[in-house]
C-alpha cells in the first residue's frame, strides 16, 4: 500500500523533532533552527502548512540521523 505525505504545520514538525532530542536554537523571522548534539541543523519554516517539497527535503535531511522506521509514521500516512 503506498504512503502519502501528510500536510503538516511548522509547529507540528518542530514538536516531532523535539521528541527525537532536537532543541530550538534560534529563530529568524518564521524560520526555526533546530539542533541536537553531534548532528546537522534543521531549518523548519514555522508556517501553517509546509510545502510538500520543503517537507520532503526536511524529512530526507533528518534520515541521516533518525532511522526511517522511527520517523516515517510522523510524516507519512497509509493511503487507504
Amino acid at each position: 500500500m503506498p504512503f502519502k505525505l501528510r500536510q503538516l504545520s511548522g509547529k507540528h514538525v518542530i514538536s516531532i523533532f523535539e521528541r527525537f532530542g532536537y532543541e530550538i536554537k534560534s529563530q529568524q523571522g518564521s524560520h526555526v533552527k533546530m539542533k541536537r548534539p553531534e548532528s546537522r541543523t534543521l531549518i523548519i519554516p514555522n508556517h501553517q502548512i509546509i510545502d510538500k517539497g520543503t517537507l520532503k527535503a526536511i524529512y530526507n535531511q533528518a534520515l541521516v540521523i533518525i532511522p526511517e522506521n522511527e520517523l516515517k509514521s510522523h510524516f507519512y500516512s497509509d493511503d487507504k
